[in-house]
């Protein structure tokens, strides 16, 4: 009786040991590229399933909600405070091509502010205290 006890408990051991080894989902790696004579913004490496999904919507502005532009303040506190830099976005291949409305200023530093929406929604995020209701995970990614 007692070996079948510690049989159990030896495999429930190793069995949560190989889950806790498990390798992780890593972030998509974001590339942030100038194009048409530095007029327009190119995004490559989003989840071509997550950008496909989102191009079949037709709630304007959209896309801003995904990967939305701004202009970067003097003060870097404020960045959160900005307005959205307006544009169209458009679905080409694998990539989204964002062209302002009004043409990006030479020398003036942008970032895009890159939401993971399913990132960081387990319960155990929640009880970590890495994560609060109605927060959401985003990676500012900073360009001149």
């Amino acid at each position: 009786m007692k070996k079948s006890v510690l049989f159990l408990f030896l495999f429930l051991f190793l069995l949560l040991f190989c889950f806790g080894c498990a390798q992780k989902p890593k972030n998509p790696v974001i590339h942030i590229n100038l194009v048409n004579n530095g007029r327009s913004i190119k995004f490559t490496g989003l989840d071509y399933a997550i950008i496909s999904e989102i191009n079949r919507d037709s709630v304007p502005g959209i896309w801003q909600s995904l990967v939305p532009v701004y202009r970067m303040p003097a003060d870097t506190d404020m960045k959160s405070y900005q307005p959205v830099q307006s544009g169209i976005y458009q679905l080409k291949d694998s990539s989204v091509v964002f062209t302002p409305d009004t043409p990006l200023v030479k020398n003036q530093t942008y970032f895009v502010r890159y939401y993971q929406f399913g990132k960081g929604n387990s319960i155990w995020d929640f009880i970590k205290g890495k994560k609060r209701p109605g927060s959401t995970h985003y990676t500012d990614l900073i360009f001149k």
